[in-house]
């Protein structure tokens, strides 16, 4: 039996056009539009010898983490629960994490300050982006605005971890110089001092589910304590 050359034709521009059109978009994986995820490793550039390139990242310099520093304490409270955590997600990496949580923070405090609503909404739980939602109303219909530069992190380690059910938690302090300035409708300050730095304690409470395809950590709980 011959096979018809006209649908042979047809089958191989179909094919032709196919190729073209996958050379100029690129491959689409339904993942483009995913946001970034502070606690991802950040994907190494190739360059054209082959060899490993860094990309450029725009951040605090002191929001990577010096080496030996320890991000737990050793025989602390949290060691038994980063373990079980890491029996029900063998890819975490308890000093990975903390630099994810240190860059979490910036991101989140810096939104906080902007009022940012929406850049805050895939870092938090909903009741913590409620919550840091309705201060962000409550400034703005006072007429204030809030001016808070990080000066860097003086400390930040895992001082709690557990699994609830399928949920890991880990809770993390980070002892953070900040400058906060809260200036009225004038523009006049009514808290804070533009030429004083003040340490600040902050506890988070970070969380994912294990079982889901989403890596992404969600801030769930929330402690400060201003220690001058």
């Amino acid at each position: 039996m011959n096979f018809p050359i006209d649908i042979l034709l047809i089958a191989l521009v179909a094919v032709f056009l196919v190729l073209q059109l996958r050379r100029v978009l690129g491959p689409r994986h339904g993942e483009e539009r995913q946001r970034p995820d502070p606690f991802a490793t950040p994907e190494p550039d190739a360059g054209s010898d082959g060899k490993v390139v860094d990309l450029p990242r725009r951040e605090p310099a002191d929001i990577q983490l010096p080496r030996g520093v320890d991000v737990v304490s050793k025989g602390g409270p949290a060691e038994a629960g980063l373990a079980q955590i890491r029996i029900a997600d063998p890819s975490f990496d308890p000093r990975g994490f903390v630099q994810g949580a240190r860059q979490a923070f910036e991101m989140i405090v810096g939104a906080f300050a902007h009022g940012d609503v929406k850049a805050l909404k895939p870092l938090l739980s909903d009741e913590v982006h409620a919550r840091f939602a309705a201060a962000i109303r409550q400034r703005q219909d006072a007429g204030e605005t809030l001016e808070t530069t990080l000066v860097g992190f003086e400390k930040s380690e895992i001082v709690g971890a557990e699994m609830r059910g399928s949920e890991a938690r880990v809770t993390v302090r980070f002892v953070s110089e900040q400058i906060n300035v809260t200036r009225g409708r004038d523009e006049m300050i009514v808290d804070g001092n533009p030429n004083e730095v003040t340490r600040i304690t902050d506890v988070w409470t970070f969380a994912r589910d294990t079982t889901s395809s989403n890596p992404n950590w969600f801030l769930v709980a929330t402690e400060e304590s201003s220690e001058g």
